[in-house]
């Protein structure tokens, strides 16, 4: 079947909507016949389906692939995930997110697209504020967002990426205990033994100096000033004001208040928090917690980002990655105003 190559687009005869569209759905009908997209006709010329031309001139697969890849930005990487997904069976078409698919066993006009794919080299960043609007709009419309990177080698790794809330079942933040507590270099000491007993083996703070004694971590310890729960004071006995405390920490540590205002959503949501540190995350993040002799697995681990981050995907994969291997999912707090929202994503199959 004869075609031809105009702009961006590939436009095929009246004949092509009976022989290409209406069996196998590629293309776009239009009223002088059909219209499709360069990956649609670079996978067709694969298949021995259309010939392309370009004012008068035949072109191989070669020459079609130079000249499309001049047209679309990633038209490469664009053709490796298509050509990927048609041959895993689905129905795929181009979209502004890349492309729609369809579930297996359906087709366009049959049921609606279940996944918007998005499709990025590994040397690309990914800026978070894009990624979060393409999530909610992909959600907004109750549909699946699946990221597929492809790395150096032209494998494939597709990520599955979605809102979350997540929600604890501890039935309280903190004890009602009440402790006098100390700045020391980097950390907080919590002196009354009765208080810092409670506050580890009830409320899963810290971890015990010794069988009276409670050392907090800063995050650990702003949360609990905030409460009321301990009152803070430098080596000398002075008594820290909220203010004075995050300026101090943030001394110590430049993204501290970022932290804090994640590690404060998910104790406020009901989970215990731990440091993430030897997962290389913020935090391990637990939904319940029973007893401080037998805790369970954790259920997440979660790293703090800034809203104008931009991921480096193969960080990002590592992070992922280990979540997997160690049964977690990775979640990224995404700082917000005084909050933040979390974005979940794992590596799918398709």
């Amino acid at each position: 079947m004869k075609t031809q190559l105009k702009g961006d687009r590939v436009l095929a005869g009246k004949d092509a909507v009976a022989e290409l569209y209406k069996t196998s759905y590629f293309g776009r009908p239009r009223d002088d016949g059909l219209e499709l997209s360069l990956v649609e006709a670079a996978y067709l010329h694969f298949r021995g389906k259309v010939e392309i031309e370009l004012e008068g001139k035949l072109l191989d697969f070669r020459a079609f692939f130079e000249q499309a890849s001049l047209r679309q930005p990633n038209f490469e990487l664009k053709y490796i995930v298509y050509k990927d997904l048609k041959e895993r069976g689905y129905y795929v078409q181009p979209s502004t997110v890349d492309f729609r698919v369809y579930p297996r066993g359906s087709h366009p006009g049959k049921s609606a697209a279940r996944i918007f794919v998005h499709v990025l080299s590994e040397r690309q960043l990914l800026s978070v504020k894009l990624l979060q609007d393409s999530v909610s709009s992909a959600e907004n419309v109750h549909k699946q967002f699946i990221l597929a990177v492809v790395d150096e080698e032209s494998d494939l790794t597709f990520y599955e990426i979605k809102t979350a809330t997540p929600e604890g079942e501890m039935p309280e933040p903190f004890p009602a205990v009440k402790t006098d507590a100390t700045f020391l270099e980097d950390r907080v000491i919590a002196w009354d033994a009765e208080a810092s007993g409670a506050l580890y083996t009830r409320g899963f703070y810290g971890k015990m100096l010794d069988p009276e004694r409670l050392q907090l971590s800063l995050v650990e310890s702003l949360y609990l000033f905030s409460r009321g729960i301990i009152v803070v004071r430098d080596r000398k006995g002075k008594v820290f004001s909220f203010g004075e405390f995050v300026e101090k920490a943030s001394e110590i540590e430049g993204s501290f208040l970022r932290k804090y205002l994640a590690y404060k959503a998910l104790r406020d949501s009901g989970h215990v928090v731990k440091t993430g540190f030897k997962f290389g995350t913020h935090f391990r993040v637990y939904r319940k917690v029973e007893f401080i002799e037998k805790i369970p697995h954790s259920e997440y681990l979660v790293n703090v980002i800034p809203a104008d981050y931009e991921f480096r995907l193969p960080v990002m994969s590592g992070a992922v990655r280990l979540a997997n291997s160690v049964r977690k999912r990775m979640l990224f707090a995404v700082e917000k105003g005084d909050g933040v929202e979390y974005l979940d994503i794992g590596r799918v199959k398709m």
